[in-house]
């Protein structure tokens, strides 16, 4: 239960934040986006006092641990798979193109019997 009021506290400050913004609408736009921050700072404090919160925090380092350990492609093979796929697309579309003029040939010229 502590941790759906902690949550909701969170929503409420970036509410709050957001509401800054436009009560303080005659203000520099420099103090309202501060209010914007300022809220959002508050609230995401309190939602990392939260076991979700902090479970999230968790789940983004390994993350970005597991991303370090990817294995990327290098540039030329990133090109070289491009290419063999726009190659795919291009024979594909032709052959759709042919498929589709063969059975209008089919369809309305020797079947139908229209030219």
């Amino acid at each position: 239960m502590a941790d759906k009021l902690k949550f909701a506290l969170a929503l409420a400050l970036v509410a709050a934040g957001v509401v800054g913004f436009y009560l303080l609408s005659e203000q520099a736009l420099v103090l309202r986006v501060l209010s914007v921050l300022a809220g959002l700072g508050a609230g995401l404090a309190v939602a990392w006092q939260s076991e979700p919160g902090r479970r999230f925090v968790e789940f983004a380092r390994e993350s970005v641990t597991e991303t370090k350990k990817v294995v990327w492609p290098s540039r030329k093979e990133t090109v070289q798979t491009t290419g063999i796929v726009f190659a795919f697309v291009v024979v594909m579309a032709i052959f759709l193109w042919l498929t589709d003029k063969s059975l209008e040939w089919v369809l309305y010229d020797l079947v139908l019997g229209w030219k």
